[in-house]
């Protein structure tokens, strides 16, 4: 191939869904042998942009060419036979079958027209390990993998189909920080083997590490193109954003007096060895920190707050008071006034195929009915004060809330759950995959809430967020709480430290022990 001929390139792309301009004039030219960096806030255009990429969606008008030749995709299937291949964020994996089913589900090796399972297994084993996902059994059913393993398995799923063209749309969001540096070994190791890698990622430290060059997106449009490196942070965020970008974090208040009684105490919580004898307390107007290295038990402890898990021992307090939390429906009472925003908010924050208004209103449905039946003229003016409130850029009230862009969808979730007024709100990593200016906005709306009073347990796995936004974190290793950090002892060398459960000493050793090295 002609080395001054892109593999891939897409001219004048423009797509508009009912009232909303997607993508206007859109262009964008990826290289053989290189990382090519998309950028923008949620809604800019480029899941767009890759979903008409992969065959996912017609655009309105626009060009293709691949290789110098103009084509176009019917479907996702018809981009993977001419070699474009898409891990996207939302999982395509089926739970209830096994990683090696998953992998090859496409297009299962036959034998006598059987499929042939050991070449089956041969091809999965293969596929992970390409992943980094050696460590992941093949016959395992994919529902019984935490979430980072299954998008690895998501990742090896679509190396098996030997792509030409890889995008990544937010496929790292959530793996652990070792998972990530195993895909970056995998996507160094293709690029060398002359693949076109489209990368499209929130973290702008993995986008400076991996990437080669860079478009950013806003409004539908691309704006910039830029060889990765020769922009800084602030510069790439205000191209984003379309405006000036300043400090991210609200201002902390000043330390209070922690005289004042606890909203929610935990005492010795412990369940299936994954909790082990923990102890912790949240005041009113108090952002709580969990830490610690992904795994170590903060999800478990979040739902084993909010009723979800089983056989859980130990006491909570609220208000001083035991609280019998055995159920959700127990934690979201009008006397307990706890909220939880999930993980993943497309399985189980949201109803995708539902309205916006279906979706924020249905956590509070009993505080909005009257023997039974919903006040609907009480229901739409709580969800118009949350969606102003939160700022959810919807097209309609009675839209799917699928057709939300990911930060949208995150601020629903959000908002659904803000419509019971709760208490004390528990928070699972609810920035993974949201773009910088969303994020922005949920920081303000989280110190907002404390301020007005709420007791709220924030677990992040990004240390810039427990620095910036909470007044206590508590670092868990091993299903325990290991170290408190408060106010200015909040760093993250004390964080990497903790969760490493080594002393500070000894981390500041190790590192220059690395340096040296």
């Amino acid at each position: 191939m002609d080395e001054a001929v892109p593999i891939f390139r897409m001219e004048g792309m423009s797509k508009r869904y009912g009232g909303v301009q997607a993508l206007e004039q859109a262009a964008l030219t990826v290289n053989a042998g290189r990382v090519h960096a998309v950028l923008g806030e949620n809604g800019a255009g480029k899941s767009t942009l890759i979903k008409i990429m992969a065959g996912v969606v017609t655009p309105d008008q626009g060009k293709m060419t691949l290789e110098g030749r103009e084509v176009s995709f019917a479907d996702p299937a018809a981009a993977v036979a001419a070699g474009v291949v898409s891990v996207f964020q939302e999982l395509s994996l089926i739970p209830d079958l096994p990683v090696t089913d998953n992998i090859v589900i496409s297009n299962p090796p036959r034998r006598f027209g059987m499929i042939d399972r050991k070449a089956q297994r041969r091809i999965a084993e293969q596929a992970l390990a390409r992943a980094g996902g050696e460590d992941i059994h093949p016959l395992t059913p994919v529902r019984d993998l935490p979430l980072s393993r299954r998008q690895i398995v998501e990742i090896a799923k679509a190396l098996a189909r030997n792509p030409r063209i890889l995008i990544l749309d937010e496929a790292t969001s959530a793996l652990t920080a070792a998972d990530v540096t195993k895909v970056f070994a995998v996507l160094k190791r293709l690029r060398a083997e002359g693949l076109a890698l489209l990368f499209i990622s929130h973290r702008m430290h993995e986008i400076a590490e991996i990437a080669d060059e860079c478009t950013v997106f806003r409004n539908g449009s691309n704006v910039a193109t830029y060889k990765a490196g020769t922009k800084s942070d602030s510069e790439v965020v205000e191209m984003m954003i379309g405006r000036q970008y300043s400090h991210v974090f609200p201002p902390k208040p000043e330390a209070r007096a922690s005289d004042k009684p606890p909203v929610l105490e935990v005492r010795n919580l412990s369940w299936a060895q994954r909790l082990n004898d923990i102890s912790l307390t949240a005041r009113a107007g108090e952002v709580v920190g969990l830490g610690g290295l992904d795994g170590q038990g903060q999800r478990e402890l979040l739902l084993a707050l909010f009723g979800v898990l089983k056989g859980v021992s130990g006491q909570i307090l609220v208000d001083g008071e035991q609280a019998a939390i055995v159920k959700p429906r127990h934690a979201k009472s009008k006397k307990i006034g706890m909220a939880l925003i999930p993980e993943d908010r497309k399985t189980e924050g949201l109803m995708l195929p539902m309205s916006v208004r279906a979706n924020l209103s249905f956590a509070a449905l009993d505080r909005l009915s009257r023997y039974g039946i919903v006040d609907h003229n009480a229901e739409g003016r709580a969800v118009e004060e949350m969606i102003k409130l939160l700022n959810i850029r919807t097209d309609g009230l009675d839209v799917p809330v699928g057709s939300l862009s990911g930060g949208n969808q995150q601020k629903t979730v959000i908002a659904k759950w803000l419509m019971m007024n709760p208490r004390i709100i528990l928070l699972n990593d609810p920035t993974r995959g949201i773009d910088v200016g969303t994020k922005q906005e949920i920081y303000q709306l989280l110190r907002k809430l404390a301020d007005s009073g709420a007791a709220i347990i924030f677990y992040s796995t990004d240390y810039d967020e427990l620095i910036g936004c909470c007044d206590r974190v508590l670092v868990l290793y091993d299903g325990a709480i290991k170290r408190t950090l408060v106010g200015s002892e909040i760093t993250e060398r004390a964080l990497v430290a903790s969760a490493l459960n080594i002393a500070g000493d000894q981390a500041l050793a190790a590192s220059a022990a690395g340096s040296r090295a």
